[in-house]
This record gives C-alpha cells, structure tokens and sequence, in this order.
C-alpha cells in the first residue's frame, strides 16, 4: 500500500443522504445531525495529520445558512486550517444539492479544534502544516487570531 503524501491528507470530504429519520417534521435536517457529520469529518482530517486520535476541542462560528432537506445530497468537505502544539484547527463546511436540478449550495460551515492524544490519552505535538496555496496562507494566518478570540 503506497503512503498517503502530506497534501493527500489534508482534506476529507465525506457524502450523505438526508432521511427521514435525519429531518424535523418539516423536512429541515436538525441542526445537530448537520454539526455531528461535520464533526465525524473533522475527526479523520485532524487524525489523518496527527497519524494518532484527535478529540474535539471546541467548535467555533456556527452558520447555518440555508436549510438541507429530505432527499438533499450533502457533501461534508474538512480541512486542516493551521497546526499549534497540540492541536490542530480545521474548517469544515456542508454542501447541500437538491434533486432534480443538483445545484450545490453552501449550507453550513464552522470551525473545530482537534487535540491530538497520545496513548495514555494526554495532549500530543502534532505535525507542522506548511500551507502552500494563497488561500491556505490566507486561512493559516486568521486561524491564530480565531485561536486568540478562543482563548480570550
């Protein structure tokens, strides 16, 4: 099995289908299905950098900006944003597409913070992230100044 390159790693994207059982009753997914699947994905991103379990920390900045429905097709895409010493932060955000048309729309998006454990279930250092991309620099640096609002 060939290793996975460090850029191969740095996204998860996961694919779902809104049932019934996902729904209110008026067909709007629950807001906490939408944040768990986000989280789930959060999870293999933050795990797949670290090469170890990472626990969600925090989740920051919310938004649900249009409703997913019965019978949506979602898309939950991760991406590590910026490592610090032992966590890591990732953006995650929630694509929505309803059938006929299949026109994606952005649905809901947030920031998690992943600790990295180590076998005896305390904080461990994690990998440096070296953002290559204009955006990746971009999202690195207002990562610290989200860490320092946390923190605050």
């Amino acid at each position: 099995m060939a290793k996975i390159k460090d850029s191969e790693h740095r996204v998860t994207v996961m694919a779902e289908v809104v049932f019934p059982n996902d729904t209110n009753p008026i067909g709007i997914v629950h807001g906490g299905r939408i944040i768990q699947l986000m989280d789930i994905a959060s999870a293999i991103c933050a795990q797949m950098h670290a090469g170890k379990i990472a626990v969600t920390a925090g989740i920051d900045k919310v938004s649900f900006k249009q409703p997913a429905r019965l019978g949506d097709i979602l898309t939950i895409k991760a991406h590590i944003t910026r490592t610090f010493n032992t966590s890591m932060e990732i953006y995650a955000e929630v694509w929505a597409m309803r059938l006929p048309a299949l026109i994606p729309f952005l649905a809901n998006d947030a920031y998690f913070t992943f600790v990295a454990l180590d076998e005896q279930a305390k904080p461990t250092a994690v990998p440096a992230l070296k953002p290559v991309t204009r955006g990746e620099k971009k999202q690195y640096k207002d990562a610290l100044g989200r860490r320092k609002h946390r923190l605050s």
